[in-house]
C-alpha cells in the first residue's frame, strides 16, 4: 500500500538539496483519506467514535495542524453502527456529533474538537458494524468488531483484605475473556485527605500500573496472573505524597483494575509500539475499509478491596499525614 505522509518536520538534507530548484513540491497530490479511532464498550453509557482527516497542504503543517478545518469534517458526515446476531441485522444506531472541551494540548487543535457519539445499549453477544458515510462525495468508510465479554477474577477476592506488608509476593489473577486479548492491571489506591483549617474533604486516588499482558487466544477462560511485592506499594505511595501538617488522610480502599483490549486493538498496538529492533520499518494495520484506524472494543472490570491493619499502621508509620480511624 502507498504510504501518505501528512506531517512533515524540517528536513536538513532536503533544504540543502532543492534549495535552488524552485519547482520541487514536497507534497503528492492530496487524496481524502477518513481517519477513524473507536472503541466500544458495552459496560459505559455513552460510546464516542473520532473521525477525522488526514491533511495536506503547503504551508507549514505544525500550523495546518491547529485549524479545525484541516482535519475535521464538520457536518459532512453521516455516522452509523449497526447491531448483527449473525447475519440478521437488529438495529440501526444513527450517531450525533458533540463538541468535546477537554482535548489535552498538542500538535492538533484544542480543547474544543468534533466527536460521535451514540448512547445506545450494547450486547456482549452481538456484532457491531461502523458506517460512515460522506454527504458530499458518497465514499463509504467501514468496520466492525466483536465486543469483549464479562469474565471472572480470581485473586484478590471479595471480602479479602490486602496485606502490602508481606514479604511474598502478592498475586492478581482472572480468567481472560471471550474476545479480548491484551490486559492491563492498575492497582489503585483511595483515600481521602482532610484540610485541617477548613474540614473540607477530597477524596483522592493514586494509581500503580503493573504492565500488561497478552493471552493465547480470544476465546476465553484461560487463567492470566500478575505477581508483585507489597513494598513496591509503599514506594509508590511515598513517591506521590509527603508530609503535610495542615491535612490529615484516611487510607480507603485498594482497585485492582483490568482493562482488556480487543484482537484488532492488540493488532494496533503491537504494530505501532517502539521497536528495539535496528528494522525500523514497520507494517501498516488499520481495520478500516476505505480509510485508516482502528474500530475495536475495549472492557474494564474491577474488585475493591480493604486494607490490612499491618498495612495501614506502615502508612500511618511513613509520616505521610495518614490517621488511624477504627473500622
Amino acid at each position: 500500500m502507498k504510504k501518505y505522509i501528512y506531517i512533515f518536520f524540517t528536513l536538513l538534507f532536503s533544504v540543502i538539496l532543492f534549495s535552488c530548484d524552485d519547482s520541487f513540491n514536497v507534497n503528492a497530490e492530496w487524496k481524502d483519506i477518513t481517519v477513524v479511532y473507536g472503541l466500544l464498550n458495552q459496560a459505559d453509557t455513552v460510546n464516542y467514535i473520532k473521525i477525522n482527516k488526514a491533511f495536506l497542504g503547503d504551508g507549514n503543517a505544525l500550523v495546518m495542524a491547529k485549524i479545525p478545518d484541516s482535519s475535521s469534517y464538520g457536518n459532512n458526515l453521516e455516522v452509523k453502527i449497526q447491531e448483527f446476531n449473525g447475519s440478521e441485522l437488529l438495529n440501526t444506531f444513527l450517531l450525533d456529533t458533540v463538541t468535546i472541551s477537554d482535548k489535552d494540548t498538542g500538535i492538533f487543535y484544542n480543547p474544543d474538537q468534533l466527536v460521535y457519539k451514540t448512547n445506545a445499549v450494547l450486547n456482549e453477544d452481538y456484532t457491531y458494524k461502523l458506517l460512515i458515510r460522506n454527504k458530499e462525495t458518497g465514499k463509504i468508510i467501514s468496520a466492525e468488531t466483536k465486543l469483549i465479554h464479562d469474565f471472572s477474577i480470581k485473586k484478590p477476592r471479595y471480602g479479602q483484605k490486602i496485606n502490602f506488608t508481606a514479604t511474598s509476593p502478592l498475586t492478581a489473577n482472572w480468567y481472560s475473556a471471550v474476545n479480548g486479548k491484551r490486559y492491563q492491571l492498575t492497582i489503585k489506591f483511595h483515600y481521602k485527605e482532610i484540610n485541617l483549617n477548613t474540614n473540607d474533604t477530597i477524596d483522592k486516588t493514586i494509581e500503580w500500573p503493573q504492565g500488561e499482558i497478552k493471552s493465547i487466544g480470544n476465546s476465553g477462560g484461560e487463567e492470566l496472573e500478575f505477581k508483585y511485592l507489597g513494598s513496591q506499594f509503599f514506594s509508590t505511595i511515598e513517591s506521590h505524597l509527603s508530609y503535610n501538617p495542615d491535612v490529615a488522610r484516611i487510607p480507603g480502599q485498594v482497585e485492582h483494575v483490568i482493562t482488556v483490549g480487543g484482537e484488532e486493538l492488540n493488532s494496533y498496538i503491537e504494530v505501532y509500539e517502539p521497536s528495539s529492533s535496528i528494522i525500523q520499518e514497520k507494517p501498516e494495520y488499520t481495520n478500516i475499509y476505505n480509510g485508516i484506524g482502528i474500530f475495536s472494543s475495549r472492557y474494564n472490570k474491577s474488585i475493591f478491596n480493604n486494607l490490612t491493619t499491618l498495612s495501614k499502621e506502615k502508612l500511618i508509620d511513613m509520616n505521610l499525614s495518614f490517621i488511624h480511624i477504627p473500622d
